[in-house]
């Protein structure tokens, strides 16, 4: 049996919103109108059932869109906004922000506040309290409200149940569902007007030269993304959300505020076994390489063929007898890397490999495996 988490009752209200009734929307732009229509939608939602709207989700969890309190687990953010944000006057106040930007809304057990009924999609509530409640809803409008639900310890679409490992993906991913503002030049969906204008501007051929170097562009957009990145230094767009240090990479921005700022370490768990990843990049790799026995890079001269053209690379050796990495003590030469490296142990009298038994030590691990197996009769 399930628990229905906090309801909000209220009585009959309405908002001050104008409605207009000509039966025929613009479908092209998000004009005056249909930002009028969604913020009445999203008003008479929040005024009127359990649904709570979320700022965004890191390492530090789920954040309120009201407030800056952050938490790791979806439910208590929703009984945070519900117990310390349930003010009809600030949810108005808030809501004209919000729906300028895309609203992800967390709709998790979602419950009507005026007559206790449980919904199972945004879509089903907004019908009842239309039809049920005569509270005023439009259905004539591309909605840029997105539902999320969080009644799963997986991370699943609140439309078609896909399953994603990150909050991000589940993000992309919904654009498909909400993609309402089509490019009409690559064919990419916006959930927005305001996105997909951003997204044009990519678009246009009005070629523009970096006044700083040599470079041209072919729009204004480009030229400003290549002086940021590379004359301003702020190619690393993966901010902090704690301190200003910036990565290139999101899951280095990720390792950063786990070690740095004392954030929750990422746990990634592997579906087909018990392996567990602190990044998606890593989980998508091992799935790939040990599940799907993924081998795209085959040998020209034999039949083997390898996840990775790194892998190639050092199989390569064997047929081609290059011996390009030579030792600077000995000068002996190896055809890869990873055995130059081995060998600079004997050099460095790096004895890894120690005896359980009697303590002797060995550079090689070959060694120290006939140590134990000719000394001790152990095969390890």
């Amino acid at each position: 049996m399930r628990t229905i988490i906090i309801s909000r009752h209220k009585p009959d209200r309405s908002v001050d919103v104008k409605v207009v009734r000509n039966g025929n929307i613009d479908r092209r732009q998000d004009g005056p109108n249909e930002i009028k229509k969604n913020l009445q939608n999203l008003q008479t939602v929040l005024l009127n059932s359990n649904a709570n709207p979320i700022r965004g989700r890191d390492t530090f969890g789920y954040g309120c869109a009201f407030c800056s309190d952050q938490y790791q687990d979806a439910k208590n953010l929703k009984k945070h906004f519900l117990n310390e944000h349930n003010s009809d006057k600030l949810i108005k106040l808030m809501s004209e922000k919000l729906v300028e930007h895309v609203v992800k809304l967390d709709i998790t057990f979602l419950n009507c506040a005026l007559c206790d009924k449980d919904l199972s999609s945004l879509e089903d509530l907004m019908m009842h309290l239309k039809n049920d409640h005569h509270k005023e809803i439009f259905t004539d409008v591309r909605s840029s409200i997105v539902p999320f639900k969080f009644d799963s310890p997986e991370l699943r679409c609140a439309v078609c149940t896909v399953e994603y490992s990150s909050f991000k993906q589940l993000q992309e991913h919904m654009s498909l569902h909400y993609g309402n503002h089509i490019c009409t030049v690559c064919a990419r969906a916006f959930m927005t007007h305001k996105l997909l204008q951003v997204h044009l501007r990519r678009h246009k051929t009005d070629e523009v030269q970096c006044s700083q170097c040599d470079k041209t562009f072919s729009n204004p957009e480009k030229l400003r993304g290549h002086e940021k990145r590379i004359h301003l230094g702020m190619g690393k767009r993966n901010k902090c959300s704690v301190c200003d240090e910036r990565f290139l990479d999101y899951w280095k921005k990720v390792d950063h505020m786990v070690k740095v700022h004392g954030a929750p370490p990422v746990v990634l768990k592997c579906q087909a076994c018990d392996r567990t990843f602190d990044n998606q990049r890593a989980l998508t790799s091992h799935t790939k390489k040990d599940h799907l026995l993924e081998r795209k890079h085959k040998c020209a001269e034999c039949d083997m063929r390898f996840f990775s053209k790194s892998n190639l690379t050092r199989h390569m050796a064997k047929h081609t007898g290059t011996r390009q990495y030579r030792c600077d003590v000995c000068f002996k030469a190896y055809g890869r890397k990873h055995t130059l490296r081995e060998h600079m142990r004997i050099h460095n009298d790096d004895r890894r490999f120690a005896c359980s038994h009697c303590g002797q030590a060995f550079v090689q691990k070959c060694s120290w495996r006939s140590h134990m197996r000719s000394k001790h009769g152990e095969e390890v």
